[in-house]
């Protein structure tokens, strides 16, 4: 009796652990993201449709070879102070989301909160609709050969664009991951074929757009800032990796040096392809061009030229695909703090991706391609990321003395944060001093409006938004099959702030 009970007793413990098994082992965002992927997902961001759109107006600002490649330079130097500083919040406060858990711990619910609402509507939306609509405008150029494409074409694509990076990224992590390195490397294809086609031909001497290159120069305090804007429209991204921290493997070692490895390789290429442009095209020929690395293509590669528009659209979907990686991370830890919907904080059972986040990003930014005024959208963009970017910036010093006790594995010198926000509140302010225009106070009237929906919904939770919501909850989760984060492990079950020790 004592031997079937205690082989009952056995199989019932067999049943028990087979039955858990097939259970997910956590719902908790796992740590996919190496070294290499942090790379390229920092690369692979940054280097998307701004160095094939942003020469153009970087030169028409400058007016002259010299001081367009000094902003060129610049811009790279500003991109990494400034990811040198995020670095330093990322591992002290290793929580994902960007800006938005920094401001929480600096300034409080309402600067985080207005953060959230800004980027979730305004500043991540329109970059992955105005990164998509290039996309489509590059694949549409070949089938509309002498004329501009239909916009509905156009519009159509780039909404089908949204719509497979949004489902890529919902899938698995790790695929998101395998996309990004793939179009991050053929992206460098196209990048080396320009660099190396332009150093050719200076060493042939081509070198005659070089001389005298600050001549004409007229510069003033509206023209750098927004030679500036359109420089820094180029490199943004460089902040991307601190959205996926939580996804970091060994975040104190890999975050600074993704960012080390990454910007200065992004500058470089960046500067080297300028070069490139100005030893085929004089600085008119390059203001009249219409595409310029298309024109720099039919010049130096003809006749395999149709190269060029192809890799163009790989890099663009590649950025596209970057910044849905991370940013969908941003509506997952407001959700998860209250500041939206407490469903964009699940996690998908099956596939532990921030699903919920990510289509909701997805849907927004689809919306934006309905105007699809590209110009106006990287105006919006540029002002309102400069002066979020510059608040956070301001928070690290302010944390420096308010929150000393904080471990900071990464610690930059004191002078560079303060000089990141100085050069922010310069950018922010000098468009608006020179080219008052009335887009910059709808910008900062849209900003202070989600102070109405945080005190609505967010500070008092009225009865009848929770009544609400928590129907429409019980119905998406069911749904989507994603249930709310564990608030064990690791870095969530901690407060902000906290800061887990490295592996």
């Amino acid at each position: 009796m004592e031997e079937t009970s205690l082989r009952n007793r056995r199989e019932d413990e067999r049943s028990v652990q087979s039955i858990q098994s097939k259970e997910p082992k956590t719902t908790s965002l796992q740590k996919e993201v190496g070294l290499l992927s942090g790379i390229c997902i920092i690369v692979g961001t940054i280097i998307g449709s701004g160095i094939f759109i942003s020469p153009k107006s970087v030169l028409s600002n400058t007016e002259a070879v010299g001081p367009c490649l000094i902003i060129w330079a610049a811009c790279g130097v500003l991109a990494t102070l400034g990811a040198l500083c995020f670095a330093e919040l990322g591992t002290m406060i290793t929580k994902s989301g960007g800006e938005y858990p920094y401001l929480m711990e600096a300034f409080g619910p309402i600067p985080a909160y207005l953060f959230s609402w800004t980027s979730l509507f305004v500043i991540k939306p329109t970059s992955f609709a105005i990164i998509c609509l290039s996309f489509s405008e590059y694949v549409c150029a070949p089938f509309y050969s002498g004329c501009k494409p239909p916009p509905v074409v156009v519009k159509c694509l780039a909404a089908a664009a949204i719509l497979l990076i949004t489902t890529v990224n919902s899938l698995s992590v790790r695929l998101g991951s395998y996309v990004q390195n793939v179009f991050t490397a053929a992206k460098l294809v196209i990048v080396a074929i320009i660099i190396l086609s332009g150093l050719v031909l200076l060493a042939q001497g081509n070198t005659r757009n070089f001389e005298n290159s600050f001549e004409g120069t007229k510069l003033s305090v509206g023209a750098i800032s927004l030679a500036f804007y359109n420089g820094l429209w180029a490199y943004d991204g460089w902040n991307q990796l601190n959205y996926i921290t939580e996804e970091l493997r060994n975040p104190f070692r890999n975050l600074p040096l993704a960012i080390i490895i990454g910007i200065p390789l992004v500058t470089g290429c960046y500067i080297l392809m300028n070069v490139s442009y100005f030893t085929v095209m004089t600085p008119t020929e390059l203001l009249q061009s219409q595409a310029v690395a298309v024109t720099f293509g039919d010049r130096v590669l003809y006749p395999a030229s149709w190269v060029v528009p192809l890799f163009v659209a790989f890099s663009t979907i590649g950025a596209a695909n970057g910044t849905c990686f991370t940013a969908g991370r941003l509506v997952y830890v407001a959700g998860r703090e209250g500041h939206m919907l407490k469903v964009l904080s699940y996690i998908s059972v099956k596939r532990l991706t921030p699903a919920p986040a990510i289509i909701f990003y997805g849907i927004i930014a689809t919306i934006y391609i309905i105007p699809g005024d590209i110009n106006s959208l990287v105006n919006y963009f540029s002002f309102a990321a400069w002066l979020f970017y510059g608040l956070t910036i301001l928070g690290l010093v302010v944390m420096r003395f308010t929150k000393k006790d904080l471990e900071r594995p990464i610690k930059v010198p004191i002078f560079i944060p303060i000089m990141v926000t100085l050069i922010s509140v310069f950018l922010v302010v000098a468009p608006i001093i020179s080219e008052p225009a009335l887009e910059y106070l709808y910008c900062v009237l849209f900003m202070l409006s989600g102070l109405i929906f945080y005190f609505l919904f967010v500070h008092y939770k009225f009865g009848w938004a929770q009544k609400i919501s928590k129907p429409v909850t019980m119905y998406l989760q069911m749904l989507m099959e994603v249930v709310p984060p564990e608030e064990a492990p690791e870095e969530r079950a901690q407060p902000l702030g906290a800061t887990s020790k490295p592996r």
